[in-house]
């Protein structure tokens, strides 16, 4: 686990309360305002400033969190296209937004999700807040998936 402490993006989006997984280089966290249901960042650990900084086993692990987010992902919110944002200007470690995608809206805990960019750009004004219980969901979610794939 960490030694170090947690850099300031990790914090700003909730870490460790919104944590899905933590990595050697990454951590997924739920990301506290849901533009779609199931929004996530995946963070970089450490204070890299720039992507090309990071190390080249940081990226072996991030294709192996990609694989895994876009499992879940695909099981709780029945994406149809999933967005990766690294836009870094208000928050400066490296990062990505990973949006799920679709027409119309998902429903959750009695909560409606409309996807209102869609077909477009993500709105990322238009929200809702992670609920607990939507991040234990989700853990819970994450927790089955990396079950299942320890099995296989």
């Amino acid at each position: 686990m960490r030694t170090d402490p947690p850099n300031a993006t990790l914090l700003k989006f909730g870490y460790p309360a919104t944590l899905l997984h933590e990595g050697r280089h990454w951590a997924v966290l739920v990301r506290p305002a849901q533009p779609t249901l199931g929004s996530l960042v995946l963070c970089a650990l450490g204070d890299f400033r720039s992507y090309g900084d990071l190390p080249a086993e940081a990226f072996t692990e991030q294709g192996q969190l990609v694989a895994q987010i876009e499992r879940l992902l695909r099981s709780v919110s029945r994406y149809d296209r999933i967005n990766y944002l690294m836009l870094m200007m208000v928050d400066p470690n490296v990062h990505f937004h990973v949006l799920p995608r679709y027409e119309g809206a998902r429903q959750f805990d009695g909560t409606s999700f409309p996807d209102t960019g869609w077909p477009g750009q993500p709105d990322l004004s238009a929200t809702q807040p992670a609920s607990p219980a939507l991040v234990t969901a989700l853990r819970s979610s994450w927790q089955s998936e990396m079950s299942q794939e320890d099995e296989i």
